[in-house]
Parts: C-alpha cells; sequence; structure tokens
C-alpha cells in the first residue's frame, strides 16, 4: 500500500510554517476533545515534526529568526519573538503560543503536537488510573524518563498532544531554579 503524503510536507516558506501550525493547533484540540472529552488550556508550546533533512535544515534556521535562541526549555522549546496568536474558531478557544519546537527526523508521521496542562489532583488522579491498568481509548503514559506526562493520539488525527501539570512558563521557572 502507497505511503499517506504527509500534510504540509516538506515545508519550504516561513507562510508554510504558519499553516502547519495553524493546522496542528485545530488538530491538537480535535484530539483533546475527542480523547479527553473536554478542552483544556494549552501549555503555551506547539511543535512541528520534520520529515526529511532538508526540511530540518530549513526549519531551524527559519526558528533562529522566529525565535530567542536564549531563551528556551531543555534546547528544545525556544520562545518566539512575537507569540503566535489563533483566533477562536467555532468552539475551539483563542490561543497563545509563545514557544515554538522543531522536531527532528524521526518515524513520526503526524504533521506536530502541542501540550495541554491539566490540574495536578486531576493529573495525577488519572494517571494512577492508567498505570493500574485502566484503558482509556487514545491515551497512555508517555513512558519517557525525566517527562511526567500522558500522550494523546487518534491514527485518524495527524497530530499529537500531550497532558502535563505545568505550562511552558512553569517549566522554564523550574529549569531555573535547578540551574
Amino acid at each position: 500500500m502507497p505511503m499517506k503524503r504527509i500534510q504540509f510536507s516538506p515545508i519550504k516558506t516561513e507562510q508554510e510554517l504558519l499553516e502547519a501550525i495553524k493546522y496542528t493547533h485545530l488538530a491538537c484540540f480535535e484530539l483533546c476533545k475527542k480523547v479527553f472529552g473536554n478542552y483544556l488550556p494549552v501549555a503555551g508550546n506547539i511543535g512541528i515534526f520534520c520529515h526529511d533533512e532538508n526540511e530540518y535544515k530549513f526549519l531551524t534556521e527559519l526558528r533562529e529568526k522566529l525565535t530567542d535562541k536564549l531563551d528556551h526549555w531543555n534546547e528544545k522549546y525556544y520562545r518566539l519573538h512575537k507569540p503566535i496568536d489563533i483566533p477562536a474558531q467555532g468552539d475551539v478557544p483563542d490561543t497563545v503560543y509563545t514557544y515554538l519546537y522543531i522536531r527532528k527526523l524521526d518515524q513520526h508521521k503526524e504533521v506536530g503536537d502541542a501540550d495541554f496542562v491539566l490540574d495536578e489532583t486531576e493529573y495525577n488522579k488519572l494517571k494512577n488510573s492508567l498505570l493500574s491498568g485502566m484503558e482509556i481509548k487514545g491515551m497512555k503514559i508517555f513512558d519517557r524518563p525525566g517527562l511526567d506526562l500522558i500522550k494523546l493520539f487518534d491514527p485518524n488525527i495527524d497530530a499529537l498532544s500531550f497532558i502535563g501539570t505545568k505550562d511552558m512558563a512553569e517549566n522554564l521557572r523550574v529549569l531555573n531554579y535547578e540551574n
């Protein structure tokens, strides 16, 4: 069976990047509502996934123009000089993204991802139910050392989302405190 073309890839202009960001935003909100049952607030970051080396090179160079390379979280999420404000659309709330992530080439076929924030008490209840064996379609513990996140996914949506307890501002405070 032929491989499905990945939407927006390869991204070759700043306008195409912004279109991919807007698409990812809407897809992640759709995913959040479909899997979680309602919309959550965003953490403030949005990521775009690269699908070939040339795209990665172009997008990291573009990211360097759009972001402050000294203000980042884990040398991954870089603060945008000008936040990306996406107006409300239907029942999807208006959203401001302050950090951009360009993901290196890997196995992902998704366009990108966005993180959402859940109250710590609710998050821990959800996480503990998943750890104790409860299965929720499209939701699983994200198994990566050093990250405490729940992954949201759906094979019919070409974006990923993650739920955590901290927004990007809180992550940066923690990171700056540790250094």
